[in-house]
């Protein structure tokens, strides 16, 4: 198999059809052997039944979860189940085209083992979206070590040997395009103008972002931590000077006059540093008891793939 495609589905149902004949079209330009595995993450609306229908036609696989695992793992189930030796992750709601592979692929016979779909414009999308993922990525390349290209998403072509070390990174806290940055090798990018949606509503709401952005940033910083231990050596050195002064006010200056108001400023100051401190190690603990459970990453209830 030369080319694997991994399409994660999520209420997809109006742009299926539309994506399977561009992939075709665009696949079929290669002159190589390929499969397209679409991966059913618990949608709604009729996509299982389309996707049922397009495994048909040869070379179309589906896997159906049990229930909605999320977009991360629907695409790490792709790449498990991956038989190409280029792999090509794309999402199903047509912003990202498929017209773009043969080049995606083209570069990745350069000798490179990632090439990434860089985005020159964003369509279709609020300006408070493109103003919080502009901040998102910023943010994630001043507080980590592992360079994560700005301004992509998961739209990009990987080498099988990217896919075999992807496979070994079991943590369930999945943000594929941080693992495959962390993982090295030749990288590099196309530049390609994202359309607006071809059809239905986006699966990605703001609480999914800010849960995705939540998971990259306690899965390749620990920026958080150190925070809160920095934020409580502060804390404690701004006490021990409120200290001192008032020891100086009462037994010195006498200029001391008791009062509620600076107790409760410094109470409620300290306490919300604590509290902050105490949420952000919550975060990363839960995180290392979700792995420790051990439990699986997915549950597949059908697929046309021998499991």
């Amino acid at each position: 198999m030369d080319i694997s495609v991994v399409i994660p589905v999520y209420n997809e149902e109006a742009n299926l059809i539309n994506l399977y004949n561009r992939l075709e079209i665009a696949l079929s330009s290669l002159h190589l052997t390929y499969e397209l595995i679409f991966v059913n993450d618990g949608s709604r609306d009729g996509s299982l039944n389309l996707l049922k229908g397009l495994a048909q036609e040869k070379g179309v696989k589906y896997i159906d979860f049990s229930r909605n695992f999320g977009h991360q793992i629907a695409v790490n189930a792709g790449l498990d189940h991956a038989h190409g030796n280029a792999v090509v992750i794309i999402d199903s709601d047509l912003q990202d085209p498929p017209e773009l592979i043969p080049e995606l692929y083209a570069k990745l016979q350069e000798g490179y083992e990632v090439v990434y779909a860089r985005r020159k414009q964003r369509q279709g999308e609020s300006i408070l979206k493109k103003v919080t993922a502009r901040l998102f990525y910023r943010i994630m390349a001043t507080i980590t070590s592992t360079p994560i290209p700005l301004d992509t998403g998961d739209f990009r072509i990987i080498d099988k040997k990217v896919v075999e070390v992807l496979r070994q990174m079991p943590e369930k806290q999945k943000f594929v395009r941080g693992q495959i940055a962390w993982v090295g090798f030749r990288q590099t990018f196309l530049e390609y103008d994202r359309a607006g949606r071809a059809g239905g509503e986006t699966g990605y709401t703001y609480r999914k972002m800010i849960r995705l952005a939540l998971d990259a940033i306690t899965s390749f910083s620990n920026l958080p931590l150190k925070m809160a231990t920095v934020s409580g050596f502060l804390v404690s050195g701004i006490a021990f000077l409120l200290m001192l002064y008032t020891l100086y006010a009462r037994f010195v200056s006498e200029d001391y006059v008791p009062g509620w108001s600076s107790i409760m400023l410094s109470v409620l100051f300290l306490g919300g540093v604590q509290l902050i401190s105490i949420g952000i190690i919550g975060e990363y603990i839960s995180r290392l008891s979700d792995n420790v459970r051990n439990r699986p990453l997915y549950i597949v209830n059908e697929s046309n793939i021998k499991l």
